[in-house]
């Protein structure tokens, strides 16, 4: 029996192309292991979006070479291989600085993982050319016990891409222009994934509200349309969608919020800046009050609904009065949650020439201050929790004996004390605490497997 393992890096997205090399890899014979010591093929797959990460992958490939050359001594073979986004972006120089690689591939050709392990034998591999044709239409279905063994809730990639070229970004480079998959193509996915038990969808893309897929009816589907259709099949229960652009979000994915029970009360949009001239400078193409009243529209809409968002501190020019704006525009919005991040200079993105680099110290100054204020707007979004009864989805044992852990339709961790409750069950939970990451409550009406 072959053995992988399989490291993700970043985004959701990654997590979700992880699981389909694994179904592809699955074809032939390899079992997922979580360590890398007994793994005859290792598989890193990458993220480029900050330079951290890229470093983060280069470190990884130091220890996983002498891993390589004891296996070897101990007459085991090891195949290594770099997917991924840092994979498309770097390539060959890869395997220039890391001998040990065996294959490069990129984030469109992993469905070609056989036929290319099968040439790596021969000889180092380097594949980021981006394929004539569509990988989703080569991937095979995952098995439903493999399903399971991920749990109640799933990502589905609907859309990759992006054609918004943000000053600061390297998704148009290293995953291409804005793709959508056919709407037939994605709900016989939902379809397996909801016969294997899952209720809780998160419907993945770059730019996921750009989403514009063939229908059925030979027009083109919204995400809006798309999401409807997925609510009709049998056992999904929840729906979500990241990661959003401000642009993309048009009145009926609005109202959807409104009108779609599965669709949940959590909508991810990024803003990344308050300042009005650094969203210019960033290519944006919205302005910060513009965003505000996108979200006034949102909550007429959706009142209860939870908020998360991206931030960037110390882009190219940033000053401190533009900070402040940012931080105004935080206080305003009041986010659920939010990640944020110091500027990272990408190669080949046109931040990356620009001049008036902000120093790392004011960055860091800035990061702190602007983490402090979400983190004081988490909590008391959290602490605001107690008392109310929610529905939770159980997806998993909790940390200590007895105890079951699930997520509000918010996307709030609850940990339950239950000896009555499985997982897979939705349960009615009085949230009675809130902690510094988790809630937690006690279960107020009788188990009851969801349909």
């Amino acid at each position: 029996m072959k053995k992988v393992h399989i490291k993700s890096y970043g985004c959701q997205m990654n997590v979700y192309d992880g699981q389909r090399m694994a179904d592809v890899l699955g074809q032939e014979g390899y079992v997922e292991t979580a360590t890398p010591d007994d793994a005859d093929l290792i598989l890193l797959n990458t993220c480029h979006i900050r330079e951290r990460a890229a470093h983060k992958v280069y470190t990884e490939l130091g220890k996983l070479r002498d891993l390589k050359r004891e296996r070897k001594a101990q007459g085991r073979e090891t195949t290594l291989v770099v997917a991924g986004c840092v994979a498309q972006a770097e390539g060959a120089e890869i395997q220039r600085r890391q001998p040990a690689v065996d294959l490069v591939i990129g984030p469109q050709t992993y469905h070609r993982l056989p036929e290319l392990l099968a040439q790596a034998k021969s000889g180092r591999v380097v594949d980021t050319d981006l394929p004539p044709e569509d990988k989703f239409d080569h991937l095979p279905a995952p098995k439903l016990a493999a399903i399971v063994a991920r749990g109640v809730s799933a990502f589905v990639t609907v859309q990759e891409g992006c054609d918004k070229f943000c000053a600061f970004c390297v998704v148009p480079y290293t995953r291409g222009a804005e793709f959508s998959r056919p709407v037939a193509q994605v709900i016989a996915e939902v379809e397996r994934l909801a016969q294997a038990g899952v209720q809780d969808v998160s419907l993945l893309g770059q730019n996921v509200n750009a989403y514009h897929g063939d229908g059925p009816d030979g027009r083109v589907w919204t995400l809006a349309r798309l999401m409807r259709r997925i609510a009709e099949v049998p056992g999904i229960a929840r729906i979500r969608y990241t990661t959003s652009h401000p642009r993309d979000m048009d009145e009926d994915l609005i109202a959807l919020h409104r009108d779609l029970p599965q669709a949940m009360p959590f909508l991810h949009l990024p803003v990344q800046a308050g300042s009005d001239r650094i969203l210019a400078a960033m290519n944006r193409k919205h302005t910060g009050d513009e965003y505000r009243r996108l979200i006034d529209k949102i909550r007429a809409a959706r009142p209860d609904i939870a908020l998360s968002s991206d931030f960037i501190v110390g882009f190219p020019g940033e000053s401190d009065a533009d900070f402040e704006e940012t931080l105004r525009l935080i206080a305003d919005v009041r986010f659920a949650s939010a990640y944020s991040f110091k500027y990272s200079p990408r190669p080949g993105t046109p931040a990356a020439e620009l001049s008036e680099q902000v120093p790392p110290t004011v960055m860091d100054e800035r990061l702190y201050r602007l983490q402090a204020l979400v983190e004081q707007h988490r909590q008391e979004f959290n602490h605001a929790m107690v008392g109310r009864t929610v529905e939770i989805l159980i997806e998993r044992n909790g940390r200590h004996s007895g105890q079951l852990a699930g997520k509000t339709p918010y996307m709030q961790a609850v940990q339950i004390e239950s000896a009555a409750h499985r997982i897979g069950d939705r349960v009615m939970v009085q949230i009675e605490r809130a902690g510094s990451n988790s809630l937690f409550g006690r279960a107020v009406e009788q188990p009851g497997l969801a349909a």
